[in-house]
């Protein structure tokens, strides 16, 4: 392993945009976007290789849910354990402060991703339609019971 994960910065946003750019192109969070939820105090984490931002991912938490807000890895570092790294960062966190269901959404036609939250104990209850609003897709639904 040569990346390393990292509390994420303000610093980081206009790293993450060319990845947004990437991955969900007209659907690409804004750099204001990120500075909402870093303002929010939401838990943000940064995967680097070297000082070079290969991916991120955000969780919020409420009382008794933490709902991930987002996490990419940028396409030439895919496939190495990134995400899933990421995920259990988060996961981990939400557990720590005492939260027993994580949620999120993800593109219906993104199985590789729903595979990796699978593998996390996610399951598919419910799917938003055209949740995805520049191009229609809809967006499933997955939640885990957390504990240790």
């Amino acid at each position: 392993m040569t990346w390393s994960i990292e509390r994420f910065r303000w610093w980081h946003i206009p790293d993450v945009l060319p990845i947004e750019a990437e991955l969900f192109t007209v659907d690409a969070w804004t750099a204001a976007m990120f500075w909402s939820e870093l303002a929010a105090g939401h838990y943000y984490r940064a995967a680097l290789d070297g000082d070079t931002l290969v991916g991120y991912a955000g969780l919020a938490l409420s009382d008794d849910e933490a709902w991930v807000n987002n996490i990419a890895v940028a396409g030439a570092h895919q496939r190495r354990g990134i995400g899933a790294a990421l995920l259990r960062d988060l996961l981990d966190h939400a557990v720590d402060n005492g939260v027993g269901t994580a949620l999120l959404e993800v593109a219906t036609d993104n199985g590789p991703a729903q595979a990796m939250y699978e593998a996390f104990g996610f399951d598919g209850i419910a799917v938003r339609r055209n949740y995805y609003a520049a191009t229609g897709k809809d967006a499933l639904i997955m939640r885990a019971r957390l504990g240790r």
